[in-house]
């Protein structure tokens, strides 16, 4: 994490406040997560090196640099289209190249690069989305924030068996919007 940039992925009115240990705006009504909850979620995930990540929520781009950092390969989801181009124009200028982001609602995964060693998101549903189980792989894990006032964030195990949940924290995320809502 202390290679990467934060105060590249938020509005020039908080770089000053890039690095406390906080959530910022990011605009559209999104935030950047703390740093303790990015280290978090992505210790949670187990990675080793080399595995396929999807990322549910690219907001400023900032988890998804910190996944690729270890991962060989990062999908990642954005709902508001805004967002996700200048997600993705931040990310191409800092040189990755092994993250892909699309905008569309990432309730339902992207089946086509399924399945994921690992998937994190970075809104909280009320419910954990069953297409998200669905793409992960044996083994897998998914991070997920669950619940609508209060929340928890959660960790999935994919088995032979089934899943295993895990409640971690307690934290405090925007609501997963799109298909999540309809629920």
């Amino acid at each position: 994490m202390r290679e990467i940039p934060r105060h590249l992925f938020v509005p020039k009115t908080y770089v000053q406040e890039a690095y406390a240990d906080g959530p910022l705006p990011i605009g559209e009504g999104q935030t950047i997560s703390q740093p303790y909850i990015v280290a978090l979620m992505t210790e949670l995930l187990g990675l080793k090196g080399g595995e396929k990540v999807l990322e549910i929520g690219t907001g400023s781009g900032y988890q998804a640099a910190v996944l690729a950092e270890i991962a060989s390969e990062v999908y990642s989801i954005e709902i508001i289209c805004n967002l996700a181009e200048r997600a993705g124009s931040t990310l191409t200028e800092l040189g990755y190249k092994n993250i892909t982001i699309r905008c569309a609602d990432g309730y339902q995964g992207w089946k086509e690069h399924s399945p994921f060693d690992g998937i994190i998101v970075t809104a909280a549903p009320d419910h954990i989305p069953q297409p998200l189980i669905d793409q992960l792989k044996t083994g897998g894990k998914l991070v997920i924030p669950v619940g609508e006032l209060f929340q928890e964030l959660i960790l999935v195990t994919k088995t032979e068996k089934g899943i295993e949940k895990e409640s971690t924290i307690p934290v405090r995320f925007v609501p997963m919007t799109g298909e999540a809502e309809k629920k």
